[in-house]
């Protein structure tokens, strides 16, 4: 097995970087959309008992899941393109 050089090493380094920032963007973006979707519908509201609790934690889990994974296309699309910026010996 072959062991990269420096070089690819460093650009291996970059493009997890690269995309470990993107990933953290995506989350505290779709942490924030979802605390305002929450806070316009007053949903704290319909929490009357432990049972609605118990529903409405799983329900707003998934819709941040579903906003987090709508950032998927577009972080492949800048990691892609940063990645065909570096020059790979």
């Amino acid at each position: 097995m072959e062991h990269l050089s420096a070089a690819e090493l460093q650009n291996w380094i970059a493009l997890y970087a690269a995309a470990g920032l993107c990933c953290a963007l995506a989350l505290i973006m779709s942490l924030g959309f979802i605390t305002v979707e929450l806070c316009r519908e007053r949903t704290w509201e319909t929490v009357t008992t432990p049972r609605n609790l118990l529903r409405l934690i799983p329900k707003t889990w998934w819709r941040w899941q579903k906003l987090y994974l709508l950032s998927t296309p577009v972080t492949l699309a800048i990691v892609s393109a940063f990645a065909m910026t570096l020059s790979w010996p």
